[in-house]
């Protein structure tokens, strides 16, 4: 039993580690600004603000600026989490997002856009609380991507965009491994790089449809020099191809609804580690599956204030049976509900705000030992526009 354990809690460091972010649809973030939070992350079709360069770069001609736009905020997401009634003394992360999108004629707009798509950990002092000694797992990763783009209106219905997706990865993490031995990998930096091309089509003047792939990120095996050698490993980020529909109804309504498929599985069902440490498993079987999501977004505006109401869900990437294998990502929250504020101060400036909570979510493993991971999830984004 306790070799079962050990073994688990080698999985779960490492999972930690490269997943930690607790983000609301596995490991991505869902929104990346208060404007796209407050419409529960439905924002492939009709843009709502310059980080659409982020999600789908079509969007920067439906702005409507005249020169430019910029968009500058920080989100604050706060996971609640345990691990077999175990909390995590880390608890509040932030991710900091801006972008800005350029007119340069009637057809032509020019982009780039950078924000946190993961990042935190866990801080979990002993896992395993009914063996002898602590098992604490300690981690940390943060992901930022910066993404160039632009856009081309083929005509006054299509718009065509594309985008370079540049990313930093990077991973610590400490834990205990088999035989008890404490398992140290220091901080480690690498790059990645992947693109997103995306279309937005204007069926009619009430009706958009929306459509954005974002390719698989290859970042460069994470190596971390020891005293056995370098352990390493391929931790890259999940392509998905999202599709939305914007209708309005009325002037000042707006309603999205987007589906979005996340393809977990292509990096995250067995992830092979070369030359592993004393303790370590030659491949982790973490079985994440794809995941797919559905969001939907209401929008109304009153005068220099607007209003939004966003709900996201998102089956679970992890089953019961590979709970044993994901203690330390809990990246199991699926229902999502969020509320959102827009106030124009003049004609150049507005400020949002959005609040989203993550419904509590527990997962008990049906296989091996029963250990459990339980979550829930409050995300406060912040944001200011300046555009002319």
């Amino acid at each position: 039993m306790n070799k079962q354990l050990l073994s688990a809690a080698v999985s779960t460091a490492l999972l930690a580690m490269a997943h930690g972010a607790h983000a609301t649809n596995g490991d991505q973030m869902f929104a990346m600004s208060a404007a796209q939070a407050g419409m529960g992350g439905a924002t492939v079709a009709q843009a709502q603000d310059a980080v659409t360069v982020l999600v789908n770069p079509a969007g920067m001609a439906d702005l409507g600026i005249t020169d430019v736009r910029m968009d500058l905020g920080f989100g604050l997401l706060n996971p609640p989490r345990e691990v077999n009634g175990q909390t995590s003394d880390s608890d509040w992360y932030m991710m900091p997002t801006g972008a800005a999108v350029f007119n340069v004629n009637n057809r032509l707009f020019l982009g780039m856009g950078l924000g946190g798509i993961s990042g935190m950990g866990v801080n979990v002092s002993d896992i395993y609380p009914g063996m002898a000694g602590n098992q604490p797992v300690v981690t940390t990763k943060q992901v930022f991507r910066f993404s160039p783009a632009a856009a081309f209106k083929v005509n006054d219905a299509l718009t065509l965009g594309a985008s370079l997706n540049i990313v930093n990865q990077s991973l610590s993490m400490s834990f205990v491994g088999g035989g008890g031995a404490q398992i140290n990998l220091p901080q480690n930096q690498q790059f990645g790089f992947g693109a997103t091309l995306g279309a937005t089509y204007k069926i009619n003047p009430k009706l958009q449809a929306g459509l954005t792939w974002v390719s698989k990120t290859d970042v460069s095996a994470m190596e971390y020099h020891t005293p056995t050698g370098t352990t390493r490993f391929d931790m890259d980020i999940p392509a998905s191809v999202a599709f939305g529909l914007a209708f309005k109804p009325m002037p000042g309504l707006l309603v999205e609804a987007d589906i979005k498929r996340i393809f977990y599985d292509d990096v995250m069902n067995r992830v092979v580690v070369t030359n592993p440490q004393s303790g370590m498993p030659p491949a982790l079987a973490f079985g994440w599956d794809d995941q797919t999501v559905y969001s939907i977004g209401v929008k109304k505006d009153m005068g220099p204030m607007a209003i939004s109401v966003g709900y996201n869900y998102g089956k679970s990437p992890i089953g019961a049976e590979d709970v044993n294998a994901n203690l330390g990502s809990t990246a199991i929250v699926e229902h999502h509900l969020s509320l959102g504020l827009t106030r124009t101060f003049s004609d150049k400036v507005s400020g949002s705000f959005a609040y989203t909570h993550a419904f509590e979510n527990e997962l008990t493993s049906s296989v091996g030992p029963a250990n459990t991971i339980k979550i829930s999830q409050n995300q406060y984004n912040f944001s200011i526009a300046y555009k002319f």
